[in-house]
């Protein structure tokens, strides 16, 4: 059974960008576009980032609308994520980890859906991993 795999923001930033990770471009073109995926989360996260630049936040939602959104499916915060937040969330509370909401239900999806994470802000989500199952992986750099 292939693996299946949740693109995060900054994963999805770094296509945006006028040269993105020759690492990132190679990585994805061994993936099936099938199996490839991201969060509505990222994707407010996404469009937030775009808005908040005022000289090229119109071409970076063009190409966001373009480029990104027709191809590649978004998944939803939906009740089986929630319920996955909620206990995630107690978890690392009771162990004093504290980790920002977007991440935090970013996890719960792909923990929802059984996929493995890809990131360069392997801090957060490798706190999530220890805690929670999580499997991430980061195509920015050298070492996952």
């Amino acid at each position: 059974m292939a693996t299946d795999y949740l693109l995060d923001t900054d994963i999805l930033s770094d296509l945006l960008k006028r040269t993105p990770s020759t690492r990132l471009i190679t990585k994805l073109a061994a993936i099936p576009p099938e199996h490839q995926f991201t969060s509505s989360i990222t994707l407010g996260e996404l469009i937030y980032g775009a808005s908040r630049v005022r000289e090229r936040g119109p071409l970076l939602l063009k190409r966001i609308e373009d480029n990104l959104l027709p191809n590649l499916p978004i998944l939803p915060f939906d009740a089986v994520a929630a319920r996955r937040y909620g206990e995630l969330r107690a978890t690392l509370e009771r162990q004093g980890i504290l980790i920002g909401d977007a991440d935090l239900r970013i996890a719960a999806i792909a923990l929802s859906r059984n996929l493995v994470i890809v990131t360069g802000n392997v801090r957060h989500f490798q706190r999530i991993a220890e805690a929670g199952g999580l499997v991430v992986e980061n195509w920015l750099e050298e070492r996952d």
